[in-house]
């Protein structure tokens, strides 16, 4: 695994102790690819991007319009990532292959009810997908 899935695997492992089911790698529309979705016990949805070093975060010139597809947005960096880089208004977790933290809450900008509808079904197609591939890994779902 590379440096940001071993992130993603331990904020996925952190996330059920705050009611939340993940994915990761989930494409909310064309041309964006989340590192982390997390869907929330009251439908909430996180965006949580996690950036391995300082040239994987400089690079990352999409950031932004993942703010338009979830209620709050989190960087997920380990513990020697130099903090100070990330922007102000953003969540921050703390995080390795085993387990993370939320050190920062990010804020909340409420989805509108048509557009969570949509990510929220979007979700659970995705999640479908992915376990029927993972019980028949020889065929590929048509939907």
């Amino acid at each position: 695994m590379q440096p940001g899935q071993l992130l993603a695997r331990g904020v996925c492992r952190h996330m059920p102790a705050y009611g939340f089911v993940t994915i990761e790698e989930f494409v909310p529309t064309r041309g964006l690819r989340v590192d982390v979705m997390a869907l929330g016990p009251k439908g909430e949805v996180w965006v949580i991007e996690c950036k391995s070093s300082r040239a994987d975060f400089a690079s990352d010139q999409k950031w932004q319009g993942y703010l338009d597809w979830c209620d709050r947005y989190f960087w997920a960096v380990d513990a020697d990532f130099p903090t100070d880089l990330l922007p102000e208004g953003t969540g921050l977790i703390i995080a390795d292959a085993f387990d993370a933290e939320i050190i920062r809450m990010g804020p909340e900008d409420k989805l509108a009810p048509a557009r969570r509808k949509v990510m929220v079904q979007k979700f659970a197609q995705h999640a479908a997908r992915r376990l029927h591939a993972l019980r028949d890994p020889g065929v590929s779902p048509l939907f």
